[in-house]
């Protein structure tokens, strides 16, 4: 018999977000495949999960600004079939809440001015949360400007902060670190056409000591190396994947061989 969420997280309290600190605290780097449950095509997605396995993905997040079909409990389904890797929801919105996954990043979007996104849309999900059993990351979320508009951008409502400006996004950051956010997620948004740039990564590394997840326009291996040199903890990729394969195994290797130096130095 399968445990419910509650029993299964009820001895894992904080687990994720403790392992997230801990590998930031250590120099460890992770890498997290993006699934958007509207794009899911089972035979594709078993080839995806299973090669995920393979190169020893470290997370899966599960969600997009707009799901417009109920498959949330079977994608995550799926990934319990077929693997052990965390699947954490990257929301929308309040409707996509899935008990049967591990952690959600419950979301700030502390880059905008909109009040649905920094606290009306947590305020309606709150009681759901509760009961649900799942583990909650209290993250910042900011929205970089990334030469397009995106999904994301729209549905929010919200202006994304300047390609160019490092300072504004390092006290955006800051901020949301002083209000108790546990996570910092700086995203570009999905088919961005650049990713958020090196220099406001390292920006926002200076400014907080949170662990920091990036997205967004990572297409190739040197783009997330970039990002990783700049002081991302989690690189996050979707779009690119599902437009290359192959860039799954490119960057998970850029993974490893970061991490490499630090294993052998134990």
């Amino acid at each position: 018999m399968q445990p419910s969420s509650n029993q299964r997280l009820s001895n894992q309290h904080n687990l994720l977000l403790t392992s997230l600190t801990k590998r930031k605290e250590s120099g460890k780097k992770s890498f997290a495949v993006l699934l958007d449950p509207d794009k899911v095509e089972q035979d594709a997605f078993k080839d995806l999960l299973l090669r995920s396995v393979e190169n020893r993905i470290d997370f899966f997040f599960v969600g997009g600004s707009l799901i417009t079909n109920f498959v949330l409990q079977d994608v995550i389904k799926t990934i319990r079939n077929y693997t052990n890797i965390p699947a954490i929801l990257f929301p929308g919105n309040s409707l996509h809440i899935e008990p049967s996954a591990d952690a959600i990043l419950l979301l700030s979007l502390i880059s905008g001015r909109n009040p649905e996104f920094l606290i009306g849309q947590h305020v309606i999900a709150a009681p759901i949360l509760k009961q649900s059993g799942l583990e909650v990351l209290p993250t910042g979320y900011m929205l970089v400007d990334s030469g397009v508009q995106t999904t994301v951008s729209y549905i929010s409502n919200t202006t994304p902060l300047p390609y160019d400006k490092p300072s504004v996004a390092a006290c955006t950051a800051m901020a949301g670190e002083m209000l108790g956010l546990r996570l910092m997620y700086m995203d570009a948004g999905s088919g961005a056409k650049r990713p958020v740039a090196p220099e406001m990564i390292a920006a926002v590394r200076k400014a907080v000591d949170t662990p920091l997840i990036v997205g967004g326009g990572i297409n190739s291996a040197e783009k997330a190396l970039a990002a990783l040199q700049a002081g991302a903890d989690v690189v996050v990729v979707g779009n690119g994947i599902e437009k290359d394969p192959e860039l799954l195994p490119e960057i998970a290797e850029v993974v490893r061989a970061f991490n490499e130096p630090l294993v052998s130095s134990r």
